[in-house]
């Protein structure tokens, strides 16, 4: 093409390639690249597309099981929960974009993961969403909280799917880099999921959706694969543009067409837009693709090859269809009111040609270009800083004489304080199928037509995984898991998206080669499988990394609605009873944290037969109907838990008394995070029945207190250690993030 600038060392460098890769890329096509195809090199080997870096250690997560119909490989993963029916799938970050523009960084990350989903033939069914901010007093923490949740909510709410859980919280190490993590659950039918595939010759190649525009260009080489620097602002144009009702055409558009024969393969054009979908799809058919960019619907004029195939415009898809069937495809594509076109068709060259105005832009391989780049052997280290805070002594820690203050600061501390202010903002109704809304464990979403409904929870300490990053993993699937089962559901599935730094560097190679590696030990010996994911690196602003945060989501079935369990207690007089053993852990603790502005020691340990154990004695209870709420402790400890599930309970804010008899310190003993705890509550004639039961998994199981009054009130050893007026608490823990967040007075 006239007018392509020089290939330079310069600019193979500006494409964030190094001069190995580019030596590398001569060696595989044999010549030099023109500009054009430079760029599909540097968007298809950036770190977001290739996972050059991680790969190696992905491949060793448990992929596996019974019901996986689909693991990862794929858009999103495919799990059967019977009746002809599956639930597809996957969490993906979009921190980057939304750190630059939080509205629309958040908004197309929303539009992107529905994308995954309902490009395998699910219709959309539920959000959730994993975010994560600097600390509150600092004020572009305000401008990026309240831009990310609108961009969720107007995004979510005009496509009509509900969002209905997920976690906030705030932490130093993401002033300079927040994360924005959203997950979609769609629901399919077993024997109808479609995959990214090409093949067939002679096949078309069908372009869906809006026109392309210059938005987005180099989002997933430039944007998500480097650190953040001086010149992150001068990188806002790259961020893409959404338009949620067009998502919404494009979710019944291609669910119709969907239903035919004739449609061979889908694949959304997402990161790398239209380069790694026609790509992508070749590469796994082992075919061709010829295209001429001189068909593609575009929005600006001008375009180049190079913008038209780079482009992140959102609210596209890639369709292969059979041919004859080009009109009555593009006839159900325009009553929807969306672009469509033939812009392609498959060959059986195992290379993608690409014209445009008559001439050829591009020739190249398939494979170089999707599975070329090399799987990199990063160094490991393990970080110097775990010498300074991987040890806690507790007789140095002055411990109060009472715990009201700790309990009303714990109470109002952003990641503990209700999250309403977040998910009051999202239309988490729309449907009408979800039967536990936010501010539970768990979501839980009903399947109609069936007596099935599904459990959604996501979860990640980044504390616990910044002093521990394989124990910090290996919790995160504990505690998400121990979420849905406390919903009433058996964990059947899950998907992560693992937050990173700079992988370049031995120290965050380490500590990603250490969450992996829990996270599958833990999903190993809980028989849960990774079927989908994503891996977000460079999350790292002027040398300083965020903590190392493997987030974790798991997707649990309850075969009989009738059994659903939510948190908080049902009415006075219950007992209440705490599954599990409390140990004296207060390292990672949000305690210490928020009364000592402390982060050190160890994270308490996770002894995985005793979670096992704690996990299926309270899913036995839920089915055999003998307790009324269930609710995980985490974060806060033993009194938040049960402060949480007196809010939550049906009367509005219903009281406790705790009587604890114990040798630990009080602190540890009500604000410790040990973890395999469960908070539970039951009528006082189960109480033998319960006992009886728990002997016989055996399981650590203690009568605690009881519901009731207008006080939450904790004993220990017979001396009162907290007292607090109920409707006070819940009003503490109520307000405070939307004050926090400078919404309310």
């Amino acid at each position: 093409m006239q007018n392509e600038p020089e290939i330079t060392s310069q600019l193979v460098k500006d494409h964030g390639l190094t001069s190995d890769e580019y030596r590398r890329i001569l060696d595989l096509i044999g010549r030099p690249p023109n500009f054009t195809e430079l760029g599909i090199f540097s968007v298809m080997w950036s770190e977001h597309c290739s996972y050059k870096s991680s790969r190696p250690f992905l491949k060793k997560l448990p992929t596996e099981g019974p019901r996986v119909l689909q693991g990862p490989g794929e858009n999103a993963g495919v799990v059967d929960i019977g009746d002809g029916l599956a639930v597809v799938f996957k969490i993906e970050s979009h921190n980057h974009p939304s750190f630059i523009e939080p509205h629309q960084g958040a908004a197309t990350g929303v539009g992107g993961i529905m994308r995954d989903v309902f490009t395998m033939g699910a219709r959309p069914i539920a959000l959730m969403d994993s975010l994560r901010f600097g600390e509150l007093d600092e004020p572009r923490t305000r401008f990026l909280l309240n831009g990310v949740v609108d961009g969720i909510a107007s995004y979510g709410n005009c496509t009509g799917v509900p969002t209905v859980g997920g976690e906030v919280y705030f932490d130093s190490c993401y002033n300079g880099n927040i994360l924005v993590n959203a997950f979609c659950l769609g629901l399919a039918k077993a024997d109808r999921i479609f995959l990214a595939k090409a093949g067939g010759v002679g096949n078309r190649i069908l372009y869906v959706g809006s026109k392309t525009g210059r938005d987005g260009i180099h989002g997933a080489s430039l944007l998500a694969s480097s650190e953040f620097d001086e010149t992150t602002e001068d990188k806002r144009p790259t961020v893409q543009v959404g338009d949620p009702f067009t998502e919404k055409l494009l979710i019944e558009a291609c669910l119709e067409i969907m239903e035919f024969s004739w449609v061979v393969g889908v694949q959304d054009m997402g990161a790398a837009g239209l380069t790694s979908s026609s790509f992508e799809m070749a590469h796994r058919s082992n075919a061709g693709v010829n295209m001429d960019l001189s068909k593609v619907p575009l929005r600006e004029e001008g375009m180049t090859p190079y913008e038209i195939l780079l482009s992140e415009s959102q609210e596209r898809m890639l369709f292969v269809i059979e041919p004859g069937h080009e009109e009555e495809a593009t006839a159900i594509l325009e009553k929807w009111g969306l672009d469509a076109a033939i812009i392609g068709e498959v060959t059986d060259e195992l290379g993608v040609r690409i014209q445009f105005e008559g001439k050829e832009v591009v020739n190249l391989p398939t494979l170089p270009v999707v599975d070329g780049a090399l799987d990199l052997k990063r160094e490991t280290e393990r970080p110097e800083y775990l010498d300074q805070v991987g040890h806690l002594n507790l007789t140095e820690l002055p411990e109060p004489a009472r715990g009201d203050k700790a309990f009303t600061k714990l109470l109002a501390c952003p990641n503990i304080a209700s999250k309403e202010w977040v998910y009051e903002q999202y239309d988490h109704m729309v449907r009408l199928n979800t039967l536990v809304l936010p501010g539970s464990d768990a979501a839980v979403i009903r399947i109609k037509d069936t007596k099935k409904a599904v459990a959604l929870s996501v979860d990640c300490n980044s504390r616990f995984c910044y002093l521990d990053p394989y124990e910090g993993a290996a919790i995160a699937v504990a505690e998400s898991s121990r979420n849905v089962v406390c919903s009433g559901a058996s964990p059947i599935g899950l998907t992560n998206c693992l937050n990173f730094g700079n992988p370049e560097k031995p120290e965050i190679m380490w500590q990603f080669e250490q969450a992996v590696r829990g996270m599958g030990d833990a999903c190993l010996y809980f028989d849960i499988p990774v079927v989908s994911g994503n891996v977000s690196l460079y999350n790292e602003t002027k040398g300083e990394a965020i903590f190392p945060t493997p987030t974790v989501a798991v997707v649990g079935l309850i075969e009989d609605q009738s059994k659903v369990m939510t948190a908080g207690f049902k009415q006075s007089g219950h007992c209440i009873g705490l599954i599990g053993f409390t140990m004296e852990e207060l390292g990672g603790s949000e305690y210490l944290k928020v009364l000592f502005d402390r982060n050190e020691g160890k994270p308490p340990v996770l002894d995985r037969k005793h979670e096992k154990q704690v996990q299926d004695f309270c899913l036995e209870l839920i089915q055999k109907g003998l307790i009324q709420s269930a609710h995980d402790c985490s974060e806060g400890g033993l009194a938040i838990a049960v402060a949480e599930s007196c809010f939550g309970a049906e009367e509005g804010a219903l009281g406790a008394t705790l009587e604890l008899e114990s040798t630990l310190r009080g602190d540890a003993l009500l604000f410790g995070e040990t973890q395999s705890r469960i908070v539970i509550s039951f009528p006082e004639e189960l109480t033998d029945q319960i006992e009886d039961l728990a002997l016989s998994y055996p399981v650590d199981f203690s009568l605690i207190g009881k519901t009731g009054g207008s006080q939450f009130t904790a004993s220990i050893n017979g001396k009162e250690y907290i007292k607090q007026d109920i409707e006070s608490a819940k009003e503490i823990w109520k307000t405070s993030l939307g004050r926090y967040a400078g919404q309310t007075t």
